[in-house]
């Protein structure tokens, strides 16, 4: 029975990195090459390739590495390694949640009514505030996570001592329960800040989408820049939905965390599942719903396929 858990459990984070790695890396190549096509990318494809390539980076130094050791791999970091691995992984989760509210705000203020003049200078200069705003959240959570180099080290033979975090391939040791519940406590209440204003922004999306929905009986005839916009706007909503569903899974495990000294790995490999669903499942929702990514795919895979069936007709 150990056994055939321990399987299911590996399969499903290989998977899960698997398909994740996959995802993201289309996404990337597509955007690269509509970079290259058209000599620059739209705000919101920036939004959506920075998103890709920080849910890459957060698949690749925590589920590889937790992947690895479900299959029974060990020692697999040193301490420096440990510190470098835990250190990218809280900056990456944190920016996937600060791009995708990014986003979503982003959205918003797009495709909100004409108002007043300031309402007009904002929309005007979205599209300059768009790399201060990555270079400023950056900062940001490269600040904010500054502490999690300083608990991180490589497992150590025997128990795993108290308010440790036992991620398997390293572990993550509180000196005490105050600052164990002052990390986790810090931690939610950013993500909260964060996903309370995306959902926020997509309430409001949604509401603009239903006026003009009544308004307007066929959205998709009124112009084609509003049905780029609202195709924009729904793809934006489907991907705050979801962030919230998984994030809700996520941080019911890590408050339970919060009320027990010992983590079982059990436990800390279910958190790290649920919460690194969002950076497996999001690219595929960017591809099936994004013009340009799915165009650039099918293209690629055509050109691709091309060679071959012209290589086949040279030796008929």
């Amino acid at each position: 029975m150990l056994d055939l858990c321990v399987t299911i459990k590996g399969v499903s984070f290989l998977l899960q990195t698997g398909l994740g790695i996959l995802g993201n890396t289309l996404v990337l190549l597509a955007y690269t090459q509509v970079a290259c096509s058209e000599g620059r990318l739209q705000p919101v494809d920036m939004i959506l390739c920075h998103l890709a390539f920080v849910d890459l980076v957060l698949l690749l130094t925590r589920c590889v590495p937790q992947t690895m050791t479900v299959f029974g791999l060990r020692d697999l970091l040193n301490d420096p390694g440990c510190k470098v691995v835990i250190y990218s992984y809280r900056i990456a989760r944190a920016l996937s949640v600060c791009i995708t509210c990014m986003l979503s705000v982003f959205q918003a203020v797009t495709i909100a009514p004409a108002g007043g003049p300031q309402l007009s200078r904002l929309k005007a200069r979205l599209p300059s505030l768009i790399l201060p705003t990555f270079i400023g959240l950056w900062l940001l959570n490269m600040a904010v996570c500054i502490a999690a180099p300083f608990f991180s080290i490589a497992p150590r033979n025997g128990t795993v001592p108290a308010y440790t975090l036992n991620l398997g391939f390293c572990h993550v040791n509180f000196r005490d329960s105050l600052s164990y519940k002052i990390n986790g406590v810090a931690v939610s209440t950013r993500d909260f800040a964060f996903v309370g204003l995306m959902l926020w922004s997509s309430s409001y999306i949604l509401l603009l989408l239903h006026r003009h929905n009544r308004r307007v009986k066929s959205i998709q005839r009124s112009s084609h820049r509003g049905g780029a916009e609202t195709r924009a706007a729904k793809t934006v909503v489907t991907l705050v939905v979801l962030y919230a569903v998984f994030f809700g899974i996520d941080n019911i495990i890590w408050i339970y965390m919060l009320t027990v000294p010992n983590v079982s790995l059990v436990v800390a490999d279910m958190r790290v599942f649920f919460s690194s669903c969002y950076a497996s499942l999001s690219p595929y929702f960017i591809i099936s719903s994004n013009k340009k990514v799915k165009n650039m795919l099918v293209c690629a895979a055509v050109d691709h396929q091309q060679p071959d069936t012209q290589h086949s007709s040279d030796k008929m």
